[in-house]
């Protein structure tokens, strides 16, 4: 039931090449600053990395960019401003984009987590970004049938945390770290505190059955 680890390096070890990675945060707020270091030391390769941006200056993201440790970015914005290592791989060809318009991309991560097999969605109906994919007219209206988005890891930031893997979060810092904890396999949260008591139930935004090893690290950027 101790869900708690030692420390960074031991929380991302069991990822290794080729693997997907969902990393949760929108803008800077609520990113594993941590865990991203930390994986980056790893010097694993050919990851699919799925987040709302491909990251931006020197840090977070950018920073598994500039190794040349990601093979494929899932993202809503690829180009945030100062995300100069995304364009650089992307246009030397290093790196594959999948463009998702962001409600879409929230959606198909918690049908994920919720075990559904797709969604029906008017966004992107008729656009380069429905090409290939199924279709249909509902009352008049054009609709695109999105699947599910899962991924082999989670690494999220929460303030909050306890050894049984129970979550909560700094306001925004919310974001996507909850869904995407639901549809990893496995899921790594850092966070600012680790309790050693239970913390309120009624405090809890993720429960301890999504997650699978958390660590503290005090610092929040």
């Amino acid at each position: 039931m101790d869900k708690s680890v030692a420390d960074l390096a031991n929380a991302v070890a069991p990822i290794g090449d080729g693997a997907s990675v969902m990393i949760g945060g929108f803008g800077s707020s609520g990113i594993p600053f941590g865990l991203i270091d930390a994986l980056l030391e790893t010097g694993v390769a050919g990851l699919t990395v799925i987040s709302n941006n491909a990251g931006a200056g020197e840090t977070g993201i950018a920073k598994l960019l500039k190794a040349g440790m990601v093979a494929k970015v899932i993202c809503s914005y690829p180009r945030s401003p100062g995300s100069v290592w995304f364009e650089r791989r992307y246009e030397a060809g290093e790196i594959e984009l999948e463009v998702v318009p962001q409600g879409t991309l929230a959606e198909r991560i918690r049908a994920a987590g919720a075990g559904l097999g797709g969604f029906l969605t008017p966004t992107a109906y008729g656009t380069l970004l429905a090409e290939g994919k199924e279709t249909r007219i509902i009352d008049g209206r054009g609709y695109v049938l999105e699947a599910p988005l899962h991924a082999d890891f989670a690494l999220l930031r929460a303030e909050r945390g306890d050894k049984w893997g129970n979550l909560s979060f700094h306001a925004t810092a919310r974001n996507f770290n909850p869904v995407m904890a639901s549809a990893a396999k496995r899921t790594i949260a850092e966070v600012r505190y680790l309790s050693d008591e239970p913390l309120d139930p009624e405090a809890v935004v993720t429960p301890g059955i999504f997650v699978q090893s958390v660590v503290e690290y005090g610092v929040r950027p």
